[in-house]
């Protein structure tokens, strides 16, 4: 994959526009608070992350070029990228079939099937179901989408930035959890050419990112993590790793026990049922140790990527 440049991102920003929700952008503490942090609800994005982004951004290229075949769209996924997808086809008019682990969580296996999906389960990573995914492509005509690492889906995940970007001047840093690298790949083209700094952030046993800045690549890399569903890539993908040599990415690990308490916290503070990756941007923030800390003064906008997640384990226990 080659480099996703700003022009990607701001093309896409225009085939897109009318059709994905502005994200909202909002202080995460009082008026004169330092640093300035804020929220980027993504969560609210259509179909529940901001996958829907690159995946509108994808099909509608194809549909402006002529390229979209009959046996419609196929795609491997943890869940969220499958459900924009299907979300999109369905926009689009077209077919989609989806390839999950099936490890994958039930509420997206159900919502999946809901945009009316052909959902296939196979083995119980991604890289299993990206297989299975490649091959059924191959057989069929479908045309190939990923779930990360394609510069149609990384540019569309940037137009996030963009309007980030618009909604608060002077902004200093965004924070972005990282899987295979789309969002960030994204995120960071667009941040670069604003002047803002990325920091990536990722579960210490899903580093795929980490892993290649320390490797001089991407290398494969175990996946064991409570947002594993939606940050278990065992590789990162070839853009991300160009994008955070550029920009000279600030990358952070954070263990899971911190993750789970991030999404905790961001519920009782806020009420904002996130899922445990959209929690773990927000773990850097919060986690002990010295991996980052907003400078006194810095403004920061932490991407809450995504809510597809079962809230029951959110509610209060009995007596609070």
């Amino acid at each position: 994959m080659t480099p996703v440049t700003y022009d990607e991102v701001r093309r896409a920003t225009e085939r897109i526009a009318g059709l994905v929700r502005p994200v909202a952008v909002v202080p995460a503490a009082d008026a004169g608070d330092e640093p300035e942090v804020f929220l980027a609800l993504e969560l609210l994005q259509h179909t529940g992350s901001f996958k829907a982004r690159g995946a509108r951004n994808f099909l509608r290229a194809h549909a402006e070029s002529g390229t979209l075949p009959e046996a419609g769209v196929t795609i491997a996924s943890g869940g969220n990228a499958g459900l924009a997808c299907a979300w999109a086809a369905r926009e689009q008019g077209v077919r989609a079939t989806v390839f999950l682990p099936e490890t994958a969580p039930r509420v997206k296996v159900d919502r999946l099937r809901g945009y009316g999906a052909d959902v296939r389960l196979v083995g119980t990573e991604y890289a299993e179901a990206l297989a299975a995914c490649e091959a059924f492509a191959a057989g069929s005509g479908a045309l190939a989408s990923h779930a990360y690492d394609h510069p149609l889906v990384a540019a569309g995940a940037g137009t996030l930035m963009e309007e980030i970007h618009r909604a608060v001047p002077g902004l200093d840093t965004v924070v972005v959890s990282v899987g295979g690298g789309g969002l960030f790949a994204g995120v960071a083209a667009a941040a670069g050419h604003h002047g803002v700094r990325t920091v990536a952030v990722e579960p210490e046993n899903c580093r795929a990112l980490h892993a290649a800045l320390a490797a001089g690549g991407p290398v494969d890399v175990p996946v064991d993590s409570v947002a594993a569903d939606s940050l278990g890539a065992r590789r990162a993908s070839a853009a991300a790793v160009h994008a955070a040599r550029r920009s000279g990415v600030h990358s952070v690990l954070v263990p899971d026990a911190e993750i789970v308490r991030a999404r905790r916290a961001l519920w009782d503070t806020h009420r904002l049922a996130v899922e445990h990756a959209a929690a773990t941007a927000y773990a850097a923030l919060t986690a002990p140790g010295p991996d980052y800390r907003p400078a006194p003064g810095e403004k920061v906008c932490v991407v809450l990527c995504g809510a597809n997640t079962d809230p029951s384990d959110l509610a209060a226990a009995p007596g609070r």
